[in-house]
């Protein structure tokens, strides 16, 4: 032995996705007998705000590198009237996906190659099957991940672009097991 104590870990911070993520795992789990959870923010504060460096005296700013980037707009559901249409049959579904029996990370990439092929193609509702999770039973209440976790990914800025808005389906399409999925209009010339 060296006799020198261990070197302490430094702890990193939290990423605002994992405080997400944490938030949705936390509604779900029970805590042993005589413990709590932690508590952790779902969302975080925002950073604290810096001023660029000054520049040197007798430089010249850099000139600013295009249009800053619009802020995405917020999520928002389906509005009733088209939502009970759906649910009817009288508005159709423009393509559906049923992500049954696939991985996380499978789910994943199908569901984004979903969104940006529907997208494309000019579709205005899709539907997402994710299955409710568990069994017949009742057993398996950890179940259900891909439940939990396409609203995640829908709500992801790498799929925000694409999507306007989602919602629990009507129990003809799957109801909580699975989304209508309203995307944006696509701008011409993109």
């Amino acid at each position: 032995m060296s006799g020198k104590p261990p070197a302490r870990r430094r702890r990193r911070e939290i990423t605002p996705a994992e405080r997400v993520l944490w938030a949705e795992v936390a509604r779900s789990a029970r805590p042993l007998p005589g413990r709590s959870l932690p508590e952790i923010a779902e969302h975080p504060p925002p950073p604290a705000e810096t001023a660029p460096p000054a520049p040197a005296p007798g430089a010249t700013a850099p000139p600013p590198r295009g249009p800053a980037p619009r802020p995405m707009p917020p999520l928002v559901g389906i509005e009733q009237r088209f939502a009970r249409a759906l649910m009817r049959g009288s508005e159709p579904i423009d393509a559906r996906l049923d992500l049954h029996g696939l991985r996380q990370a499978e789910a994943y990439q199908a569901l984004r190659a979903f969104l940006h092929d529907a997208h494309a193609g000019g579709a205005r509702i899709v539907l997402v099957i994710t299955g409710k999770g568990g069994d017949a039973a009742g057993i398996g209440e950890g179940r259900g991940i891909l439940r939990r976790l396409v609203p995640l990914w829908l709500a992801d800025p790498d799929l925000r672009r694409l999507v306007m808005g989602f919602e629990s389906a009507g129990r003809a399409h799957g109801g909580e097991g699975a989304l209508y999925v309203r995307l944006r209009r696509r701008r011409p010339g993109a």
